[in-house]
């Protein structure tokens, strides 16, 4: 039986932290979910995050994965915790769930000059605080704004992101973002979705802002953590497949938009996790 690397997302968005984890390390097998029947997950509850989170991670659990990287802003900040200290105890303790937030903490204070940087998260990460609590953690000296960008994930997934009308919302957002201190140096895009906007935010930002996706961090990071988890690199096939599952029955318009993300013709399933646990 195949074992890949679970790559879990609420909807598209972690296909851009999938594409830089592939390109790091390319002989894994990969199985990645999209939960998009019931996304968004940015404005639900902790309690229903963790609910559709949990479901997912043990359908994945299921199929054979390991490991699971939450390429999910959202979940890493209300479900993850959870998942790691009380539900993997409980007949899943050989199985490992990592987020993409700790490993984003860890290294972001090594771009700023000016020790500021900003945040761009949907509404349900900028409220738990989690970027706020990791990076004091790391990087203690940081002043660290945060913004909520709530119209972007639904801009992005109905294929907007390129389209003129974008610019007004990028630009509405990152001007309260940078209203709140001028002397940020650093914009850290916290929801994986946001890489799209990539090109209208620059525009956007003056010349010497850098901003910041996650893919190449966390892949990075996962790379680090196989190194030093061989219990767990040894029991992961290697023998390149990679498989896609969302939770919409049109798998037709979930391919377009995946393969957006992926930067790769995407092929998928249609899965009910519920109906499966």
């Amino acid at each position: 039986m195949a074992s890949p690397i679970g790559i879990f997302d609420s909807g598209y968005g972690g296909l851009t932290v999938f594409r830089s984890i592939a390109a790091q390390l390319p002989g894994y097998d990969y199985l990645y979910l999209g939960d998009n029947g019931r996304a968004p997950y940015g404005n639900r509850s902790f309690k229903t995050i963790h609910q559709y989170t949990w479901e997912c991670v043990q359908w994945m659990f299921k199929q054979g994965c390991p490991l699971v990287v939450l390429a999910c802003n959202t979940a890493s900040a209300k479900a993850l915790r959870t998942i790691q200290q009380q539900d993997l105890p409980n007949g899943y303790a050989d199985k490992r769930v990592l987020g993409v937030i700790r490993p984003t903490a860890e290294v972001v204070g090594n771009y700023t000059k000016t020790k500021q940087i900003g945040v761009l998260g949907t509404t349900g990460t900028v409220q738990s605080g989690s970027y706020l609590l990791e990076i004091e953690h790391f990087f203690p000296e940081l002043k660290v704004e945060q913004q909520a960008c709530p119209l972007w994930v639904p801009l992005i997934e109905n294929g907007e992101y390129d389209k003129p009308g974008a610019d007004y919302f990028v630009q509405l957002y990152l001007d309260q973002l940078m209203q709140q201190s001028p002397n940020i140096d650093t914009i850290l895009l916290a929801c994986t979705h946001y890489p799209l906007l990539m090109d209208k935010i620059k525009a956007h930002v003056p010349a010497h802002v850098q901003v910041l996706a996650q893919g190449d961090i966390v892949a990075a990071s996962l790379a680090d953590y196989l190194a030093r988890h061989m219990e767990i690199e040894q029991t992961l096939t290697k023998t390149g497949d990679r498989s896609f599952y969302t939770t919409i029955d049109d798998t037709d318009t979930f391919d377009h938009h995946a393969s957006a993300f992926f930067k790769d013709i995407v092929k998928s399933r249609f899965v009910d996790v519920r109906e499966c646990l």
